[in-house]
């Protein structure tokens, strides 16, 4: 079910489809990939809109979609797109073929991520799954309204929920199996992962997907 599912680090997600590869948030790519059908970004923090490294990874016909109040901000790279497409939170999207929801992210008692940013999650319709890629955010109402298949949650802490809150989270939405991220490199550390896995119940399978160290973190599927 996950496994065109990457994750390279933080909330940098890659996800192969039939349309084209989608990345969410790239960040820290190392390779030059430039084959991009779709590029969302969540919001406009350095280690979600860098456009460094959607450089490596905006194809000949790709697509941007970014919330509406990035427009303005994501002008950097908007040249270096065919369309851009702007997204509010609480909205269903079917752009080129691509069906999306897209999900309010924000912080309830942290300043960081406030809600009147009106930055987003989104819930990607892709082979007859819903894949919820929450972005940074805690486990806000909105959130925990949704139905989804596979859940990418941050767990780092700091900026946004942390491990056992997001096992909580996990546990209060159920999804078939959740996919830890944004841990382990800037906030938080690998072991992280481990506790939102023991924190976790049945019978939803955790899987991990991010490499540290050089061991691929995803062998330690539970």
């Amino acid at each position: 079910m996950t496994e065109t599912i990457d994750v390279f680090t933080q909330n940098s997600i890659r996800i192969r489809t039939d349309k084209g590869p989608i990345y969410i948030d790239p960040f820290h790519i190392t390779e030059s990939y430039n084959d991009a059908a779709f590029v969302l970004i969540t919001h406009d923090h350095y280690d979600h809109y860098s456009p460094e490294d959607i450089e490596k990874v905006v194809g000949s016909d790709t697509i941007l979609i970014v919330p509406e109040r990035m427009l303005k901000k994501a002008g950097k790279v908007s040249d270096r797109f065919t369309k851009v497409v702007t997204v509010k939170p609480g909205e269903h999207y079917d752009v080129d073929g691509l069906e999306f929801d897209t999900v309010a992210a924000y912080n309830t008692l942290k300043p960081f991520h406030p809600r009147s940013a009106e930055w987003v999650g989104y819930i990607l319709n892709i082979d007859g799954k819903r894949i919820y890629i929450a972005g940074d955010t805690d486990a806000t109402k909105e959130a925990k309204a949704i139905k989804c298949d596979i859940a990418l949650v941050p767990i780092g802490g700091t900026y946004t929920m942390d491990a056992k809150k997001a096992a909580e989270f996990i546990n209060e939405i159920k999804p078939s199996v959740a996919i830890p991220v944004h841990y382990g490199e800037l906030v938080g550390n690998p072991k992280d992962g481990d506790t939102f896995a023991e924190n976790v119940k049945e019978p939803v399978k955790v899987e991990f997907k991010i490499t540290f160290s050089g061991r691929v973190s995803n062998e330690r599927n539970r």
